[in-house]
């Protein structure tokens, strides 16, 4: 199948990865070519630690990269596509823009999935001439190692589009869960309430950061604590979830803690900023508290 992902970061350079792996022909697509540039050079480095690990081999490395063309230009990118996957911001109005133009230059027949966290697949569908064409293929972080595939159906999604987008997921080694479409679906919804809480609990003093995961992890057997999790995500992606699930069910429990707004606002973002709730230096694995939660 001939696959277009949109956008080269984090997630988007892993569903490119997953697909390309699996055999299908990717095109990776973003405004700047030192992006496209930096997702190759990570897919590069997960090949070598499958590679290392024994999971695939060099051939089947040299292969998967074989299979992955980048753009610049979505309207080329787009026009032989029979899937597109949008992995950009979770920033509404970018979805909505990106959308209008996969409408116009993407095959007819093409299906148009999102990568979106927590937007609604219907009011991204409306922006198009094909909603029953459009669907939530919410991939988990790290795509080439996470099993799970969020399938979210839009208010017009086909019984057709839903069991292609399945079928697919199943074929490349995911295992996908259908789910209806409402703010957070399942996964958000459940999660960032929960991170929310721990980043309360920390602001009010009931814990400390390292006291509020050693519980989460060693009382509820989570393999990461929330507040690290919440690092390890973004704290700005968390930021933005919690507020479209505040506005689409206009519910005082998902407002977003002050504490949360406070750092973003910082630029205190997590991993991708080297500091959140924890300091995160490139290279090391030891798990340091952030100055300013310290004892």
């Amino acid at each position: 199948m001939n696959i277009s992902v949109i956008g080269a970061g984090q997630m988007g350079n892993g569903i490119a990865h997953v697909f390309a792996q699996s055999g299908h022909s990717v095109n990776l697509i973003d405004i700047a070519q030192a992006s496209l540039d930096k997702g190759l050079a990570t897919i590069g480095k997960n090949l070598d630690r499958q590679v290392a690990k024994g999971s695939i081999t060099e051939d089947q490395k040299a292969a998967t990269l074989k299979n992955i063309a980048t753009s610049t230009d979505l309207a080329a990118g787009v026009k032989a596509a029979e899937l597109v996957v949008e992995a950009a911001t979770e920033n509404v109005d970018l979805k909505l823009k990106i959308f209008k133009d996969l409408d116009a230059h993407a095959p007819a027949g093409c299906i148009l999935a999102t990568n979106t966290s927590s937007i609604s697949i219907t009011r991204i569908a409306a922006v198009t001439k094909r909603p029953q064409q459009v669907i939530g293929m919410h991939f988990m972080n790290p795509v080439p190692v996470m099993k799970l595939v969020e399938v979210i159906r839009g208010y017009d999604t086909t019984d057709a589009v839903t069991k292609t987008v399945v079928d697919l997921s199943t074929a490349i080694g995911k295992v996908p869960v259908t789910v209806n479409d409402y703010a957070g679906f399942i996964a958000n919804r459940i999660l960032m309430p929960m991170i929310n809480e721990s980043i309360e609990a920390l602001f009010q003093g009931v814990g400390g950061v390292a006291e509020i995961d050693a519980i989460m992890k060693l009382g509820m057997a989570h393999p990461m604590g929330p507040l690290q999790l919440a690092d390890f995500i973004g704290l700005d992606t968390c930021l933005a979830i919690l507020r479209v699930l505040h506005e689409g069910f206009g519910n005082p429990k998902y407002a977003p803690c002050p504490l949360l707004v406070q750092m973003v606002t910082a630029g205190k973002l997590g991993v991708k900023s080297g500091e959140g709730f924890y300091v995160h230096t490139p290279g090391s694995k030891d798990l340091v508290v952030s100055p300013a939660f310290g004892k």
